[in-house]
């Protein structure tokens, strides 16, 4: 099957035809992954995990790791 290149914005696209990306259960806003291989353009799902939210705070103890500070002094208009 041949597609044609077309500009996409500041960009260049291809569309990749509904049958190929069903088959290879591809769908709307996955990630995916596009690597060189010699002179062939290779895309595949990426296969980084999703992380929860949960997961993420798992190892948070509580903690505020935000230091303190002091704003400089007014220097125009502002109004604090």
């Amino acid at each position: 099957m041949e597609v044609k290149l077309q500009k996409w914005g500041n960009s260049l696209g291809i569309r990749i035809p509904k049958s190929i990306l069903s088959s290879l259960h591809f769908k709307e806003n996955d990630v995916l992954k596009i690597e060189q291989a010699d002179d062939k353009i290779v895309v595949s799902k990426s296969n980084k995990k999703k992380i929860s939210l949960k997961q993420l705070f798992s190892q948070y103890d509580g903690k505020n790791l935000a230091k303190e500070f002091e704003w400089d002094e007014n220097i125009g208009r502002e109004v604090w």
